[in-house]
C-alpha cells in the first residue's frame, strides 16, 4: 500500500501539478481545476489486491476531466467509484450521474468523462480489468455514468463490504489475496447486473466461448515456453486465475493438465520424426517447454507407459 499527499511545503501551483501527475498515473490522464481558493490539498491511498486496484481519494472541491479522448493512453479497465462523503456529478457520453454518500457509478476509462465536486469529499475507487466484471458490453454501456444505490436490493449486502475495503485500505496488500480480488469483482459485477437487469449467465455464454478459444490458442502457440503458467495466462487475458480454471473446467480440462497433455503429444510426434532423430531425447523435451530431461522422461513414462527413448526405438524398429 502507498499513501500519497500533496506536499504542504510547496506552493499551490506545484501541489496541483503534483496531484495531476498522481491521478493521471493511477487512473487516466486528467486535468484538475480547483473550484474554491488557491490552496489544493488532496490525498490518495492505494492498494493492489490481485488484479484489482483499490484506492481511497480525498479531495477539495474541484473539476476533473480527461485531457484527451481514448487513444494510446486508454487502459482496458473499468473504474467503479463509491461516494463515501461529499457530493459529485459524473458526466460521460450522454449520461450524467449525481452521486451522494452510499451511491456508486461506473467510468469507462477508454472514453472521456468529467467529474464535478462542489465540496470536499472522499470516495472509494476500484479499477478492474475490463473482462473481470463479466458484463456484456451493451450492459456495461447502459450502466456507465448512472447512479447505483447501495441502499436497497443487493446494494445492502455490497455496501458494508465496500466500506470495509475503504477502512482497511492501509492493510489490504498484506491481508488481501487474488481470492479477495475475485470476490470484489463478483460482488460489484453482480450488483451492476442487478441494476441493469442483465442475466449474466445467459448473456455472457457466447463471450465465454470466444474467450476460452482465445485462451486455448494462446496456450497452444506458447507450449515451447517453460514459463507458461496460469498466472501469466490469466494476466494476459485480464481475468482472474479462478475464472481461468472455471473456463477450462467447463471443457473438461485443467490448465496444467491441458498444457502437459499437449506438450507430450508434440514430443511423441517429434520422437517419431526421422528428420529429428539426430536430436537427443532431452532436447526434444526442451523444445516443448519441459525444464529438464528427468522431468520430461518421468512425465512421458507416466502418460504413455514407456520412456521417451523406448518410444523412439519402437518407432525406429
Amino acid at each position: 500500500m502507498s499513501s500519497i499527499t500533496t506536499p504542504s511545503a510547496e506552493n499551490s501551483a506545484t501541489r496541483l501539478e503534483f496531484w495531476r501527475d498522481i491521478v493521471s498515473r493511477n487512473f487516466v490522464p486528467l486535468e484538475i481545476v480547483p473550484r474554491e481558493g488557491p490552496d489544493f490539498h488532496a490525498r490518495l491511498s492505494i492498494a493492489r489486491v490481485g488484479a484489482v486496484r483499490v484506492s481511497v481519494v480525498t479531495t477539495p472541491a474541484h473539476t476533473a476531466r480527461t485531457r484527451r479522448s481514448a487513444g494510446a493512453d486508454a487502459s482496458d479497465h473499468v473504474k467503479v467509484s463509491l461516494q463515501l462523503t461529499g457530493h459529485c456529478v459524473l458526466t460521460q457520453d450522454d449520461h450524467q450521474a449525481e452521486l451522494k454518500p452510499g451511491e456508486l457509478a461506473v467510468y469507462d476509462t477508454r472514453r472521456p468523462y468529467t467529474l464535478d465536486t462542489d465540496r470536499p469529499g472522499r470516495s472509494l475507487a476500484l479499477m478492474f480489468p475490463r473482462a473481470m466484471l463479466r458484463l456484456p458490453e451493451r450492459e456495461l454501456a447502459r450502466v456507465t455514468a448512472t447512479s447505483v444505490s447501495c441502499r436497497d436490493g443487493l446494494g445492502t449486502v455490497v455496501r458494508p463490504f465496500l466500506y470495509g475495503l475503504a477502512r482497511q485500505v492501509d492493510e489490504l496488500e498484506s491481508l488481501g489475496t487474488s481470492r479477495l480480488a475475485d470476490n470484489v469483482a463478483d460482488l460489484v459485477g453482480t450488483l451492476l447486473a442487478e441494476h441493469t437487469g442483465a442475466d449474466r449467465t445467459s448473456d455472457h455464454e457466447e463471450g465465454r466461448e470466444v474467450l476460452t478459444r482465445r485462451i486455448l490458442t494462446y496456450m497452444e502457440q506458447r507450449l515451447h515456453d517453460p514459463e507458461l503458467d496460469p498466472d501469466r495466462i490469466a494476466a494476459v487475458h485480464h481475468i482472474s486465475r479462478r475464472y481461468l480454471y472455471k473456463l477450462l473446467a467447463e471443457h473438461g480440462y485443467t490448465v496444467s493438465g491441458w498444457i502437459r497433455e499437449q506438450r507430450l503429444a508434440r514430443c511423441r510426434r517429434d520422437l517419431a520424426d526421422p528428420a529429428l532423430s539426430h536430436l537427443p531425447v532431452g532436447a526434444i523435451g526442451g523444445r516443448w517447454g519441459f525444464p529438464g530431461p528427468a522431468h520430461f522422461s518421468h512425465a512421458f513414462k507416466s502418460a504413455y507407459g514407456m520412456s521417451p527413448s523406448e518410444a523412439r526405438g519402437a518407432t525406429a524398429g
